[in-house]
């Protein structure tokens, strides 16, 4: 699934949202590892990525030429600053309708509107494929993920207080959310 949109950030600069492609496995490989290091909201940490740079540029042609899936890349001023993606929730009858969005930005691009853009983009691209619902999980005290994901109109529709298992904290709380497209 192909996608290409130019934004202006809050700061002013160009960010060019667009389809990962090989050549840049390197580069999400580094990015993956980085954002997984930043924060403690995502699902895995960085000695858990289970690509390597060549696995994931071939990870990135495959969404690029999937009619239903997408990884999103977020470039400013040369450099990924962000990446975001569907994926099917599978590929039976029953759930076929469903996707699961995933996102992680840089902290050094946080609070310019990287992660609204990178999220609306994916949105468009679930629309585009015919899905008919969109889902992710946040951890509950992740006020600016969940004042974002609700702002696109996401809704709650459950929870899982035992969701992830901090290696800092201990128990996170999960909120299941979903967009009806």
């Amino acid at each position: 699934m192909e996608y290409e949109q130019r934004i202006q950030l809050r700061n002013g600069k160009e960010a060019v949202i667009r389809n990962g492609n090989e050549t840049d496995g390197k580069t999400v490989f580094e990015v993956f590892n980085r954002t997984h290091a930043e924060t403690d909201y995502l699902l895995s940490y960085p000695e858990e990525n289970s690509f390597d740079p060549e696995q994931e540029a071939q990870f990135l042609k495959e969404k690029t030429i999937s009619s239903n899936e997408t990884e999103l890349v977020a470039v400013i001023d040369g450099k990924i600053a962000g990446t975001a993606g569907i994926e099917a929730v599978g590929n039976k009858y029953k759930v076929k309708h469903r996707a699961e969005f995933g996102i992680s930005v840089l902290k050094e691009y946080w609070g310019l509107g990287l992660g609204k853009a990178l999220t609306m983009a994916c949105i468009q691209c679930a629309r585009d494929a015919g899905y008919d619902q969109l889902e992710l999980n946040v951890v509950a005290e992740n006020e600016r993920a969940l004042s974002l994901y609700r702002t696109l109109g996401f809704v709650e529709f459950g929870r899982n207080p035992r969701g992830f298992n901090s290696k800092n904290t201990g128990y996170q709380e999960l909120i299941y959310m979903r967009l009806q497209l």
